[in-house]
């Protein structure tokens, strides 16, 4: 980041306003033109500028383009300063002290208030269109709350550090594991679907968690960058499951911990059609053996009894004794 851009950038009054809006949450560059009373190309031209200079990131979704804020205000004593976070604090301070700036920022988040609303209204009706089915699942196991508190104790009390959740869904994984981790990326191949756990998890702050689209299969980041990576009723769906959980070690740090929530084996064939399940579960025996040619070191399973599924919860660790030139069985079978 360089000083001559960054002053630039930030001597404009909408720039600022467009600033402290994402350093509440991230935003689509239609949405942020509806609460700047401004059209989308003019709103566009601002958002490059900042994001020319280093002050927000773009994120494609879909048709949407979203943005977020790509400076913080340092946490603690022990943060090394940095122009970014010294324009977050800038920024802060001039909210607190600039009493006609803090009156725009505020009329600001009154309209941030009405999309929040509206977003989670969109969500509201989607939940109610797919309501009869997900309860019909959901009727076939155990639920959701025991199945939750399983799965938190298999992870065990510390910190989950910084925690994927692979096919996030709805969000409530993120949702649930907010408070025990550092930063949390949620990442799902549908659009819709992302826009319904942005609903869900837009009262986070904005630096704890990141929503990105994209394959379980070729997952979009840089190998070693999670402490904890989560597939939670989502590897059903997945037609090489082995792939699927090689990615899940790539991008597992060494010592980090995958976790599995899915369905034990059964016969329930109807759930291939009107589900979309690719695996009728998995049995202890496969999700092992799974687990060991990703090169990840299998833990104790737990089974959740239900009428007719069981759910089970594998969880492992990544090998720490695995060597950076090895490859697991999965890797050399695709010729990786």
């Amino acid at each position: 980041m360089k000083i001559d851009p960054l002053l630039r950038a930030l001597a404009d009054p909408t720039r600022l306003r467009i600033m402290r809006l994402l350093s509440a949450m991230e935003l689509a560059v239609g949405e942020l033109a509806q609460v700047l009373a401004q059209s989308q190309p003019r709103v566009s031209r601002h958002v490059r500028i900042l994001c020319d200079a280093g002050l927000a990131e773009r994120r494609k979704e879909g048709s949407w383009v979203f943005l977020r804020s790509a400076i913080a205000e340092p946490r603690g004593p022990s943060s090394s300063p940095s122009l970014g976070s010294a324009a977050a604090g800038l920024l802060a301070a001039a909210e607190r002290d600039d009493a006609g700036f803090a009156a725009r920022c505020g009329e600001d988040r009154r309209h941030l208030a009405a999309i929040r609303a509206s977003r989670e209204t969109s969500a509201e009706a989607y939940f109610a269109r797919h309501a009869e089915e997900w309860d019909t699942l959901r009727s076939l196991h155990s639920p959701d709350g025991p199945v939750e508190a399983a799965l938190a104790r298999a992870l065990g009390e510390g910190d989950l550090g910084s925690l994927l959740d692979i096919g996030t869904g709805t969000g409530r994984m993120a949702e649930l594991f907010a408070p025990r981790s550092r930063h949390i990326t949620g990442l799902d191949k549908s659009p819709e679907m992302l826009r319904i756990a942005r609903a869900r998890l837009q009262n986070i702050p904005a630096e704890q968690v990141s929503l990105v689209q994209g394959e379980f299969g070729a997952l979009p980041f840089a190998d070693a960058s999670f402490d904890t990576v989560l597939f939670h009723q989502v590897l059903h769906y997945a037609l090489e499951p082995e792939v699927a959980l090689a990615e899940a070690a790539r991008v597992a740090r060494p010592g980090g911990r995958i976790a599995v929530v899915d369905f034990a084996a059964h016969d329930r064939e109807e759930l291939r059609e009107r589900h979309a399940h690719a695996r009728l579960g998995f049995s202890d025996e496969q999700m092992l053996a799974l687990l060991a040619d990703a090169g990840l070191a299998p833990e104790p399973a737990i089974a959740l009894p239900g009428t007719p599924l069981t759910v089970k919860i594998w969880t492992a660790r990544q090998d720490t004794r695995r060597g950076p030139d090895e490859m697991t069985k999965t890797e050399k079978t695709a010729g990786r």
